[in-house]
């Protein structure tokens, strides 16, 4: 078989074959592990906290009437006021974004963590300036009120001053 036929073949497999085949190359083998850990390093550490302010800012700005009727008004458990409402939504459409960045502030990768919380920071000040959402009406607080409790989870892996530093130089200069 040709190089560039192992090649085809390879990307034609699923994530989940993909993983078995890189699971049986690095068992066993500790100069490869050091190269595929190299490599997820810098894989993990391309995040563009300008980026992720975009598709923070895109999520939430998606929201709308047809959202929030499937949510609320009466259940099978009750009443649901659309504020209350309004407000899970926006966190279900956060919710991905600071799991990520609690996921690499974890990892012991603060920088990359820092990324997304200055990004997710971005965003929440792009929505609570520009957005055009149906349910911004009713969610007038909730970017100051996630910009904090994103600063606050962040914080919990402990960043040094000057990290922190600059994280509060976008929350308080309040430009995306």
């Amino acid at each position: 078989m040709s190089r560039s036929e192992m090649i085809k073949f390879l990307r034609s497999l699923s994530s989940d074959e993909s993983s078995l085949v890189l699971k049986g190359l690095l068992d066993g083998n500790p100069e490869l592990l050091k190269k595929a850990y190299d490599c997820a390093i810098i894989a993990a550490a391309a995040v563009d906290a300008d980026r992720i302010g975009s598709e923070v800012f895109s999520s939430l700005d998606s929201l709308d009437y047809g959202d929030l009727n499937g949510r609320a008004g009466r259940t099978r458990y009750g009443y649901t006021e659309p504020d209350e409402a309004a407000w899970e939504l926006f966190e279900e459409k956060l919710s991905p974004f600071i799991d990520e960045m609690v996921k690499n502030r974890d990892r012991a990768l603060p920088a990359v963590a820092k990324e997304y919380c200055i990004g997710i920071i971005k965003g929440l000040l792009m929505f609570e300036k520009g957005s055009t959402s149906d349910l911004k009406g009713w969610l007038q607080d909730a970017p100051g009120e996630y910009i904090d409790t994103v600063v606050e989870e962040w914080a919990k892996g402990h960043p040094g001053s000057e990290d922190i530093a600059e994280v509060m130089r976008v929350v308080n200069g309040r430009s995306p």
